[in-house]
């Protein structure tokens, strides 16, 4: 028999449609730091209303961003055309440095049809003083309008590289537009698959066979995980993981997440990191499964605690940004039952430049469902409602405003937002067919 645990991320555009940022996940409240000693608030599941209701303005976001690039291709085809203002002050402007070049070329050959009167007159001995006289004030109005010329030619010039940069901005400025425009449809699109994703997994789940039971006392902790992480570096943390039952489990998943994003509208970062595990059963450091789990370890006995090194590797190339860890542990006995921890605990962290010191503390661990009493991570952690706007203190903002944890965001003016406040997670299994 084998868990699969499905992580639907809920994602919207928050500069189009804020309201799906927190449609699908649980509500935000104010919560203090809590002691080891603190109990949990109860957080409603997403509804299937709610569900609903994140896909159909996803669906509206996705509409008008259609609407938006379309309007945009349009803007870029009429500042191309032929036919634009700008386009025709750039022709006008054109043809007048065209004129002013043939005036200037006139007014030097009059200059020289002067220069050479004034010498044919000048080497006549039979030449009057007046008539040297007339040729010459003819030489210098011919002088003068030569000059008139030139810088009649150079204000044309310059005036026809003022026209030609201002059609070339606004020729750029609507391509760029147009490019943003693009990004935008690309991410509500990506936005409303992730939303009807989120909603056929919430649907699906509920069909499914709940044959394997939310078992509280697995605790699953976190330790060593930096507030700080610098690109470029490699951190080490670990999970803990404690079975509290009155029974032995026979192989028990530790699962672990992480995501992060830009703080100023980058893409999504996650392909810039790296996790590893190691345990003492496997120590050498493998990738994550597919399936987000580091391994398996057991037999767990009533009372034992199993510890799983993790090392997390951020890119050079990361700028600065946001991101969550979330772990949580699944379990499978030999007889056929399985389980898992009823939440996923989050824990924030901030990546820096490289060159930076990594460290800190991370985020207060926060989850994605309450624990029942008793049921309090190792650790000196406790579990405190989830929150996507969880601060570097432990409060967790009244108004969703995004404060340490600001809108994990997505670039062009769309911001997805990924953690345990927008994430649904679902356990399934089939007796027959052993998914």
């Amino acid at each position: 028999m084998k868990i699969r645990r499905t992580l639907a991320t809920a994602v919207a555009l928050a500069a189009t449609a804020p309201a799906v940022l927190l449609a699908a996940g649980p509500a935000f409240a104010d919560a203090a730091p809590a002691s080891a000693s603190s109990s949990a608030r109860t957080e409603d599941k997403p509804s299937a209303a709610g569900l609903e209701r994140a896909v159909a303005e996803a669906r509206k976001a996705y509409e008008d961003a259609v609407a938006a690039e379309s309007a945009a291709h349009q803007a870029l085809e009429d500042v191309l055309c032929g036919a634009s203002p700008l386009t025709v002050a750039a022709d006008r402007a054109r043809q007048k440095a065209e004129d002013a070049a043939t005036a200037k070329t006139a007014a030097h050959r009059a200059v020289a049809d002067a220069q050479a009167h004034v010498g044919a007159v000048m080497g006549d001995d039979d030449a009057s003083d007046d008539d040297r006289g007339a040729t010459l004030r003819a030489l210098g109005e011919a002088q003068k309008a030569a000059d008139a010329a030139d810088a009649a030619k150079t204000a044309a010039d310059a005036a026809y590289a003022d026209a030609i940069r201002a059609r070339d901005d606004a020729r750029a400025e609507a391509a760029r537009a147009y490019g943003v425009a693009q990004k935008a449809t690309k991410d509500a699109k990506a936005a409303l698959d992730a939303a009807e994703k989120a909603l056929a997994a919430a649907s699906e789940g509920a069909g499914d066979d709940e044959s394997c039971a939310a078992e509280p006392d697995l605790a699953v902790s976190v330790s060593g995980l930096p507030g700080r992480i610098a690109a470029g570096t490699t951190v080490d943390f670990s999970i803990r993981l404690t079975n509290r039952t009155r029974r032995t489990l026979d192989e028990v998943r530790p699962y672990v997440a992480v995501h992060a994003t830009g703080t100023k509208g980058e893409r999504d970062l996650d392909g810039l990191l790296r996790l590893r595990w190691s345990s003492a059963a496997s120590p050498a450091w493998k990738s994550l499964g597919r399936d987000g789990y580091a391994g398996a370890v057991g037999p767990l006995k009533a009372g034992a605690r199993a510890d799983v090194a993790l090392r997390l590797t951020v890119g050079s190339g990361a700028p600065a940004g946001e991101g969550v860890a979330l772990t949580a542990g699944d379990y499978v006995n030999h007889d056929g039952s399985c389980g898992g921890t009823p939440d996923s605990t989050v824990r924030t962290f901030e990546l820096v430049a490289a060159g930076s010191a990594s460290g800190g503390g991370a985020g207060p661990a926060t989850s994605t469902t309450p624990r029942t009493p008793g049921a309090t991570p190792q650790g000196g952690t406790s579990v405190v409602p989830v929150s996507a706007t969880t601060t570097r203190t432990g409060t967790l903002a009244a108004t969703g405003a995004p404060s340490a944890l600001p809108q994990l965001a997505l670039a062009s003016g769309a911001a997805v937002v990924l953690g345990a406040g927008t994430t649904v997670l679902a356990r399934r299994r089939s007796a027959r067919s052993g998914v």
